[in-house]
């Protein structure tokens, strides 16, 4: 029968201590390796950091100007396929547009300057350039921006 006081651990291995002095173990991942900032502890370099070289965010180009995150992509409608595809003295809105196959879809519609305009039209759009209001105004139409 064994006492008590006579019972051993089977686990005599010690923790390895790390960072403890040049080398300080053996193999690849013992210990931290040679002093530096990447063996302390909170050491290390930012992302991008490139060893005191120029970065290469900083070598790139400035260039004008900047992308809208969430542009509005307008349908473009010309002037003249209207004065081609409808009648004088017609009222043009969203379904018109579509019916004449101008547009596609629910995007907002923008009417532009090309071609000319010599009916009365009045138009209900989402945008038009200063030109094409008075183009379509001079013939006698009128447009509502929505």
């Amino acid at each position: 029968m064994s006492k008590l006081f006579t019972l051993k651990s089977e686990n005599n291995k010690k923790s390895k201590r790390i960072g403890r002095g040049n080398g300080s173990g053996a193999g690849t991942y013992a210990g931290k390796g040679m002093n530096g900032q990447n063996c302390r502890t909170g050491g290390g370099v930012r992302r991008g950091f490139e060893g005191g070289q120029t970065p290469f965010f900083k070598r790139l180009p400035k260039l004008k100007g900047f992308n809208a995150v969430n542009p509005t992509i307008y349908q473009v409608v010309n002037v003249g396929s209207l004065e081609e595809l409808f009648e004088n003295n017609t009222t043009i809105d969203y379904v018109a547009l579509a019916e004449k196959n101008l547009i596609k879809g629910q995007k907002p519609v923008k009417l532009l300057n090309r071609g000319e305009v010599n009916k009365k039209f009045t138009i209900t759009i989402d945008a038009a350039s200063k030109s094409a209001i008075s183009a379509i105004e001079k013939a006698g139409g009128s447009v509502t921006i929505i």
